[in-house]
């Protein structure tokens, strides 16, 4: 592997942090290939140089041919790679997060699993839609009926501003085209919201699966963050695109996300809003690199460090190895844990 050319494999400390990236990128009927620590993108009119690791998502349209190559360098960056077909986006492979660390996910799992924490979850991320009033002491049922409420109301606001008739979200998900404009833009620009709250959430070591208030869906947890921005961004983009004449609204639609979405430097607050969400408000701007550490779980300890042997601690549980960490096996210098997670 050493003579292979180009940049060696950075560590994930000096990759950017997610929120410091570009939100997404887009790319239709070219060639994406890797030159040392970039990825290059070559069609009819060049060829252009992207440093990987400042893009969050890559958007493959069609037409697209990326190189082993370049998927390997995207994915040692913790870059989402998602591949958007005529008929919208679907999430294939993301990046390695950008972390060592499972502190999050942990605490992302054992909130979604005990039944007040996992509203206590949901109400924060409705108050967050609602700031001027108190949904505390809320049910589920009453919350969904109080956000159904708004987003029409969203949608109704959208439809007088920009003059789209508006009857309804109806869509054919294995039918684009079927859709009217404004549903065909909304489309559009929620694909592009899903794959960039996918990539945060990928980056950050999660899991798009473990929803708080969808369920039951691989990216139940993406749901939930997109719909935080919906109202915000990919709602009344879509309006607007349908309120001018256009003979590509998805294309449309996209551009004018991904144009709303750098400048409000999405990334950066979806990044600090999931942290606040499943560590507390105190959380949200710390980005848990003293976390990076591979430990043993233990039932009374909850953890202990790897690297070391415990096989004297069964024998002796009042004894100091049984309190402390053993000794290091010889020859397991290393760390990597393997004697003690299989010793004997």
């Amino acid at each position: 592997m050493s003579a292979v050319p180009g940049l060696q494999r950075p560590e994930l400390h000096a990759l950017p942090v997610m929120r410091d990236r570009l939100s997404f990128l887009y790319v239709e009927r070219c060639r994406v290939n890797r030159q040392d620590g970039a990825v290059t993108v070559t069609d009819a009119r060049g060829t252009v140089h992207i440093p990987a690791a400042v893009i969050g998502v890559l958007l493959l349209g069609p037409g697209s041919d990326i190189s082993h190559r370049a998927v390997e360098l995207l994915g040692d960056s913790g870059t989402s790679v998602v591949w958007v077909g005529e008929s919208g986006v679907r999430f294939y492979a993301h990046g390695k997060p950008l972390t060592h660390s499972a502190a999050l996910l942990l605490r992302q799992a054992e909130l979604v699993t005990n039944t007040r924490d996992r509203l206590s979850v949901a109400r924060h991320m409705y108050q967050m839609r609602f700031p001027d009033e108190d949904v505390s002491a809320l049910t589920m049922q009453q919350l969904r009926g109080r956000e159904g409420a708004r987003v029409r109301g969203v949608y109704r606001r959208c439809s007088k501003r920009w003059g789209v008739p508006w009857s309804g979200r109806v869509y054919d998900a294995d039918d684009y085209e079927s859709g009217s404009p404004v549903n065909k833009a909304l489309s559009a620009g929620n694909a592009c919201l899903y794959g960039v709250c996918h990539s945060v959430i990928a980056a950050m070591g999660l899991s798009p699966g473990l929803g708080f208030i969808h369920t039951g869906h691989e990216r139940s947890f993406v749901y939930d963050i997109a719909d935080l921005y919906k109202a915000e961004i990919t709602i009344p983009t879509a309006f607007e695109a349908a309120s001018k004449p256009s003979e590509d609204i998805g294309a449309d639609t996209r551009r004018a996300v991904r144009d709303l979405l750098s400048d409000g430097r999405i990334i950066e607050r979806c990044v600090k809003d999931i942290r606040r969400l499943i560590m507390g408000a105190d959380a949200a701007d710390t980005d848990g690199s003293a976390l990076d550490a591979l430990m043993l779980w233990d039932d009374k300890k909850g953890e202990v460090r790897s690297g070391y042997s415990y096989a004297e601690a069964e024998y002796e549980p009042d004894s100091e190895l049984s309190e402390g960490y053993g000794s290091l096996i010889p020859g397991d210098e290393s760390g990597d844990g393997y004697d003690s997670a299989h010793s004997d």
